[in-house]
């Protein structure tokens, strides 16, 4: 998106390729999907506990009343937010739960934690930082605001690039908004566009302890190797902790790396000691399980029929998590089988695009037409941002054309008037089955930069149970109806001519944006 960005390939290391490591499918159902274990917690659920929001109105209408009824902790990662009235709203309520538990016992046991990005989050006079600093003023002891800098931007890189360029090199882009034991995951930001007119997937995940102390430990990591925001909007690193840019880079890489390791690793030991029987349990050892947990509750506890599986992509750490999941799904996905794949911003990695168009599976691509791309309309070098997906749109249907793929991988364009799309994730759908047994959700775009340069995080939900599936298949049908099919003709209009310029200038930039 700069010049300055030309520079940068010549200063990161190359990458090394990763292969996605064998996997042995069961043959039965849902049940395939049980060697993701192997690399992460498993949380069996029930699927009662899982709601699908549709709208960014209900997203944020569901973030206030969460808010609102939070006693214990409420945790929100994301890459930054707003300074307009609907991210004051949201303030507002943290302040007033802040001040309500307060008064309810003297000393509060409710605790605030906010990740976001720095270079993000502190763009411009008003900003995220600012607008938290009278949280930080006001309940010094309760609410915690950590940056996560990236280490590769450092030295001169960090110098010359200008700020509104500088989150290229890398971001915090997790997103997880987490109160008490009710966790939402998506892909929005905190910012009034997401709550209004720009379309995302979100989904509620329930009374679900486990998972919201997952969540809660993994965003205590990320906090503890990130900047900390002072109550005179100064930063500064937690005693003892390398910093990500004056400091050593690879000793805070491999700091940061054991800190979000040891996460992942305990809660798998956790979870194997707790639902070792679940996923392919007997009625009775299931129901043992199930009695065990009602006593721990004090209630009845309903069996799993579903399971969460936290999928983590950490590259500048060491971390490749999701993208090995992600193409290991790929790889295995038979014949007959449909992926929906969606993402705000086209421009798959290689590798993904090489397993797309060298499998088997039948692929529905959604994407951003230009007009709803969340760059169309913006000032400068960044205006011609959407000229550049197009180009990159092109180049892969052309290549689907080529190798005569077409009735197997399909592009389709959402096009919504007065909104912008952002939507990002994947449907699975089993031979022969017309719903959905499995669903990834979260930050991820499956590009080069969710893969290489930022910090994500999504989950797999796997499901055996059919309401669910059927909320999963109408939020992807709902998706997909505002949508239209490429074909060669989508490439003569005129709103799709492309600059030489950019042509030229796409291949050098493409792993920025």
């Amino acid at each position: 998106r700069s010049s300055w960005l030309l520079l940068a390939p010549l200063l990161t290391p190359p990458v090394p390729v990763i292969t996605a490591p064998p996997c042995s499918l069961c043959p039965e159902g849902a049940h395939r999907f049980q060697w993701i274990r192997n690399l992460v917690p498993e949380f069996g659920i029930s699927s009662s506990h899982v709601k699908v929001l549709s709208s960014p109105a209900e997203f944020y209408e569901l973030l206030k009343v969460q808010i609102k009824t939070a006693k214990q902790r409420v945790v929100m990662a994301s890459l930054y937010l707003g300074t307009g009235l609907l991210e004051q709203e949201l303030v507002d309520c943290l302040e007033e739960t802040l001040e309500k538990s307060l008064q309810a016992k003297g000393s509060s046991n409710l605790r605030v934690s906010i990740l976001l990005d720095y270079t993000r989050g502190s763009r411009g006079r008003k900003n995220s930082r600012t607008m938290l600093i009278p949280l930080l003023q006001r309940f010094p002891e309760q609410v915690r605001v950590s940056l996560f800098h990236t280490p590769n931007l450092r030295g001169l890189l960090r110098l010359l690039i200008p700020e509104r360029f500088n989150e290229t090199i890398g971001l915090q882009h997790i997103k997880v908004y987490l109160f008490d034991d009710n966790v939402i995951l998506s892909g929005a930001n905190l910012s009034d566009l997401y709550f209004t007119n720009r379309q995302d997937r979100y989904v509620l995940l329930q009374d679900s302890p486990e998972i919201a102390d997952f969540f809660t430990e993994l965003v205590d990591a990320i906090g503890d190797v990130s900047l900390q925001l002072q109550r005179d909007d100064t930063v500064q690193m937690m005693e003892g902790m390398v910093h990500p840019y004056q400091g050593d880079k690879m000793a805070y890489c491999e700091i940061a790396n054991r800190r979000v390791m040891e996460v992942i690793n305990s809660a798998r030991t956790r979870q194997e000691l707790l639902h070792a029987k679940t996923f392919h349990s007997s009625q009775q050892g299931s129901s043992l399980l199930s009695q065990q947990g009602s006593q721990a509750s004090g209630g009845l506890k309903p069996e799993p029929d579903t399971w969460i599986y936290p999928l983590i992509q950490m590259k500048p750490f060491g971390i490749q998590i999701d993208e090995m999941v992600t193409e290991t799904l790929l790889t295995e996905a038979e014949r007959d089988a449909r992926i929906y794949l969606t993402t705000g911003y086209f421009n798959l990695t290689q590798a993904y695009m090489d397993l797309i168009l060298g499998t088997r599976a039948e692929y529905r691509i959604l994407l951003a037409s230009p007009e709803v791309n969340g760059f169309f309309g913006a000032k400068g070098v960044a205006g011609a941002i959407p000229a550049a997906y197009v180009y990159i749109e092109h180049q892969f249907y052309s290549e689907v054309c080529y190798l005569h793929q077409q009735e197997r991988v399909q592009l389709q364009e959402y096009s919504r008037a007065g909104w912008t799309f952002h939507a990002k994730g994947l449907w699975l759908y089993l031979a022969g089955s017309d719903l959905p047994c499995l669903t990834l959700i979260g930050s991820p775009n499956f590009g080069y930069r969710s893969v290489h340069r930022d910090l994500e995080a999504q989950v797999a939900i796997v499901t055996e149970n059919k309401a669910l599936q059927q909320q999963l298949h109408q939020e992807q049908e709902q998706l997909y109806l505002c949508s239209g099919v490429v074909s060669s003709s989508t490439f003569e209009q005129p709103n799709r001519y492309v600059k030489l310029w950019v042509k030229l200038v796409t291949p050098l930039i493409k792993n920025f944006f």
